[in-house]
């Protein structure tokens, strides 16, 4: 399975209303934002600032955070947004980690 555009959060719009409106989780790397959609699929919002560092290092979060959500995608609760932030610590994390400190919130 692909990670498609209908699957994506994309409208700053759609974040701002996560934001506004969902539920917020704190973990030691990441913020994660979940607000119901009441209809369609479940997707995926990434944000990963310059602050976290280069381009190689955010574009490697953002992978990484996709992979999960792709692979698990069938576990998450259905139709719901979600965004993610990531804090600085972040780029040093291992598939793994990135793994056992999101699937519980996105999967409950």
């Amino acid at each position: 399975m692909t990670f498609p555009f209908s699957h994506r959060l994309t409208r700053r719009r759609e974040f701002n209303d996560a934001w506004n409106r969902g539920k917020k989780y704190h973990t030691d790397h990441f913020i994660i934002i979940i607000r119901d959609n009441m209809v369609g699929p479940t997707r995926l919002g990434i944000t990963v600032s310059r602050k976290i560092g280069g381009a190689v290092q955010r574009n490697r979060v953002k992978r990484l955070l996709r992979e999960v959500f792709r692979i698990h995608y069938l576990s998450i609760k259905p139709c719901v947004n979600i965004s993610i932030i990531a804090k600085k610590e972040s780029p040093s994390l291992s598939y793994g980690q990135v793994l056992s400190e999101i699937k519980y919130l996105l999967t409950s």
